[in-house]
């Protein structure tokens, strides 16, 4: 059968998708590399090579497809972006916690890249670099349990039968009050929402400790603070109701303060977190049922957007930020 993607060209979502799936893996394989040059833990490192030759395929097959086209190949980053002589600035457990928040993150790009592409040789891929990130992730999370550095969502007594909530004032104002226990929805998003945090905690501390710029390191003192507080907010929401989990990861930063890492990459994987969190605090206030709850993710989203845009113009005042593709301004034609 004939290859009819040949005659199809790209059409903005699948500029973008690509686009964004080469930045981010550049990005990440930075880190792989830092890590594979430390790691001693004999069952994490193959965790992290899998890793890494699940974004080199991506790579590789995303210039390819640029390539065809004839499509400007983006910048993203390098070895000129990762100084592979540096000391470990993270211990193996964090190494192996990075692998699993990568895949947190990129199962789910991948599921909705494939709802928005229009060629068959793209869906392909983006369903190959899916399966293989599900298959590792599977493995890391196996592995994190072993380990003993993976805390499971709070657990609750079975409901007896399904029920339906009454329809009654006093009954719906405290369903959606602040008198409530948390539900099921909410309480799974909280723990995701901690989660998160404590592992942005630590990489925030690590980049604190090498960061020489001042102004970049005052930028990071604020993601530090915004972290914390949103995970002493949640967890104290947990602990009203009879929940504690504990911090999902270990402080697992060493002692060094040799960077391995450009500050470019430092600030571009801040902002690429920043926008993480405004997606997922999107999805956990959308299934919050009680207002307090609602209200407090609302403001996170706020504190998260105002520190995404600082940390974006550190980076277009620095030259740091590649700009996306652009369609033609006709307004211009016009006007010539």
């Amino acid at each position: 059968m004939e290859d009819k993607h040949h005659f199809v060209k790209l059409t903005s979502a699948d500029i973008t998708i690509l686009w964004k799936t080469y930045i981010q893996s550049t990005a990440v394989r930075c880190f792989y590399k830092h890590f594979l040059q430390n790691l001693q833990d004999v069952e994490i490192k193959p965790m992290v090579e899998e890793a890494l030759n699940n974004v080199d395929y991506t790579i590789g097959n995303v210039e390819a497809i640029f390539n065809e086209e004839k499509f400007p190949i983006p910048k993203g980053f390098s070895d000129k972006d990762v100084d592979l002589s540096a000391p470990a600035l993270f211990t193996d457990l964090y190494a192996l916690s990075f692998v699993y928040r990568g895949g947190q993150i990129t199962i789910p790009h991948y599921a909705n890249a494939l709802t928005k592409v229009t060629r068959m040789d793209i869906y392909a891929l983006l369903q190959e670099c899916q399966s293989r990130e599900t298959e590792l992730h599977r493995k890391v999370l196996n592995l994190m349990f072993s380990k003993g550095i993976f805390d499971r969502p709070p657990k609750i007594e079975y409901p007896k039968e399904a029920e339906f909530i009454e329809h009654q004032p006093s009954l719906v104002n405290t369903w959606l009050g602040e008198k409530r226990p948390l539900n099921v929805l909410e309480l799974a998003e909280i723990f995701q929402d901690i989660e998160r945090n404590g592992m942005g905690l630590v990489l925030l501390i690590g980049f604190l400790q090498v960061t020489k710029d001042k102004e970049i390191k005052n930028y990071l003192l604020k993601g530090k603070k915004l972290a914390e507080n949103q995970i002493e907010t949640l967890d104290q929401l947990l602990k009203e109701n009879d929940h504690h989990i504990g911090s999902p990861v270990p402080i697992e930063v060493t002692n060094s303060t040799t960077s391995p890492f450009s500050e470019r990459l430092i600030l571009f994987l801040i902002s690429a977190s920043n926008q993480v969190a405004i997606s997922k605090l999107g999805d956990a206030l959308s299934v919050s049922m009680r207002k307090d709850l609602a209200v407090q993710y609302g403001r996170f989203i706020a504190d998260v957007i105002k520190f995404g845009d600082e940390g974006q113009k550190l980076m277009i005042e620095r030259g740091w930020m590649e700009k996306p593709p652009q369609p033609m301004d006709r307004n211009k034609l016009y006007k010539s």
